[in-house]
């Protein structure tokens, strides 16, 4: 099923939680890239270098197929999948959860330590602001100088997001295209091109 919008977080956000006297801090980030998700953990070790644990969830991908966690040497699922299942509950993808925790001399146990990844996370996420994001393709446009006006026409009708324009004896339009759109716009081009019209794309990866 082609997906054509999906729901992340606009910028970092952060949470904790308290338990006989373990700190749980929780940081929540947009993020695209497993490289991204990689800097932003080092970061975080580094700056919390004398913490026990850097336990952590994240998701990625507008069909969100990729994921993972990780529990940093708490028990087996205690502290990857809590923080995971809470990206989850939220319907989020490209996003990164780590919680970081200082030990407080009294162990929590497995549903301890359950509760409270995953209550640390959910409060880290209950302080982000979620937004929705349209799916886009990237595309150029190619077309002389003539039908410039039928091309700024395309991009007006199809909601094109203009990256850089390049107007020589043939110009060139890098562009992105809402998905939801995409069919229609080439449609579009291809009655343009039947009516003599010389305009034409070619998508990116």
């Amino acid at each position: 099923m082609e997906v054509f919008s999906f729901l992340t977080i606009e910028e970092p956000s952060e949470g904790n939680y308290k338990e006989l006297g373990s700190k749980f801090l929780a940081f929540a980030y947009p993020v695209s890239s497993e490289e991204e998700i990689k800097i932003k953990i080092e970061a975080l070790k580094r700056k919390y270098f004398d913490a026990r644990h850097h336990c952590f969830g994240w998701i990625l991908g507008e069909d969100k197929g990729r994921l993972r966690a990780f529990d940093d040497g708490e028990p087996n699922h205690s502290a990857g999948d809590p923080i995971l299942g809470q990206i989850k509950s939220k319907n989020l993808t490209n996003v990164l959860v780590v919680v970081v925790r200082y030990f407080g001399g009294v162990k929590l146990g497995v549903g301890g330590l359950i509760q409270a990844y995953k209550t640390a996370a959910e409060d880290a996420l209950n302080h982000a602001i979620i937004i929705e994001r349209e799916v886009t393709r990237c595309l150029t446009l190619h077309y002389p100088y003539e039908s410039t006006t039928d091309a700024l026409r395309l991009v007006r009708e199809f909601e094109l997001i203009i990256i850089r324009q390049e107007f020589l004896e043939e110009c060139v339009l890098y562009a992105e295209v809402k998905r939801k759109y995409f069919t229609s716009f080439k449609s579009k081009v291809d009655l343009l091109q039947v009516t003599g019209h010389k305009i034409s794309f070619l998508l990116s990866e």
